[in-house]
């Protein structure tokens, strides 16, 4: 399967997800670094993936002529719904998180020198490469985002552990980022950041009682102006909770909600089905090459820290995660078994680098 066509299929399964009403936001304190973020969606299935340092890769746009071409330098941890190599946010070991939203608004660049990357990959390629939102912010610059299919509408937040933040948005075929001084509420959802902005400005609380985008910015912005230091991962669900989406569309809600703590390194979650906190403390996790990636279902039963239980990667767990997704989704079970196949191969092609 032409890795072209892998590309289409990953655009097509966004496209096909109609809007995606995902939160994300920042907590910051004078020795704490944390973001939370829901994802929203019409199935909660999913992995835990570690990802390894020093292996090669090569973007699914390859048939484009100029793929991105890197090799990962930190390890990280992700959470995956469209199979590995591809994912939906995560954090890597130097406490850098990437996280999607839905954004209607994006344009990108139609034309360019740049080596192409997928929207997905996008998250691994920062993640693999970057240890802060200057890094990320570099990389962003030298990339073109070549989605396959024009539908497919993305904006990012990206977060490092000295606490900086960026909103990278894709605008009038340009790429726009807000940073430091121009983004005074680390915040995004599904609206471009400067209307959010300017939403947030006009709109008293009370009046933000809804699941739309600029509610959810609003009631998120209110919490994180109300925090008073004490247990921010408590909190920072607690305002999850707050903009959490119950039937935004006719199928989304919200089917897991995560708090990374940048600076210990831990991961703390709850999904739609299993309502316990599960932690899991990167730092104790194995990304040297030449050992199997380890995964873990989101959805177990368990409770606690679980990184213990992580269990070794293989292809036929990669399949089936692809194939619970397609299936637990009314508008993706038509997707055929070829294209399931060939997501499921696709980063077996990566190989360690030799030292």
């Amino acid at each position: 399967m032409a890795k072209s066509s892998f590309a289409v299929f990953l655009a097509l399964l966004i496209l096909t997800a109609n809007i995606l009403p995902c939160t994300t936001f920042c907590v910051r304190t004078k020795d704490e670094v944390f973001v939370g973020h829901n994802y929203d969606y019409d199935t909660g299935v999913g992995l835990l993936i570690t990802n390894k340092r020093g292996v090669a890769k090569v973007s699914t746009t390859e048939d484009d002529g100029n793929p991105a071409r890197w090799i990962s330098k930190y390890g990280s941890v992700t959470f995956n719904q469209f199979g590995r190599e591809n994912p939906n946010g995560g954090m890597n070991e130097k406490g850098l998180v990437v996280e999607l939203m839905w954004l209607s608004d994006t344009e990108y660049p139609k034309e360019g020198k740049e080596p192409t990357i997928d929207l997905l990959e996008w998250i691994q390629y920062q993640l693999d490469t970057a240890s802060t939102v200057a890094a990320a912010l570099k990389n962003a610059a030298a990339l073109r985002v070549d989605p396959q299919l024009p539908g497919i509408k993305l904006h990012y937040l990206v977060a490092d552990a000295t606490g900086n933040a960026a909103v990278v948005e894709y605008l009038g075929g340009r790429l726009i980022v807000r940073t430091g001084p121009e983004l005074p509420k680390p915040i995004l959802t599904n609206n471009t950041y400067d209307s959010s902005l300017a939403a947030l400005k006009a709109t008293p609380l009370d009046k933000a009682k809804s699941d739309g985008s600029f509610d959810r910015f609003i009631r998120a912005a209110h919490g994180l102006d109300a925090y008073d230091g004490k247990d921010p991962i408590k909190y920072s669900f607690s305002v999850l909770d707050n903009v959490r989406s119950e039937h935004f569309t006719s199928d989304d809600d919200t089917v897991w909600s995560v708090v990374y703590d940048q600076r210990s390194g831990v991961i703390h979650f709850k999904t739609q089905t299993n309502a316990a906190e599960r932690i899991v403390d990167a730092r104790k996790l194995d990304y040297s090459c030449g050992t199997p990636p380890r995964i873990f279902d989101i959805n177990s039963k368990d409770a606690g820290d679980v990184t213990a239980q992580f269990t070794l990667y293989s292809r036929k767990a990669n399949r089936d995660l692809l194939d619970a997704a397609f299936n637990g989704s009314s508008m993706l079970k038509f997707v055929p078994a070829a294209l399931r196949d060939a997501a499921a191969s696709y980063p077996e092609e990566f190989k360690c680098v030799k030292k």
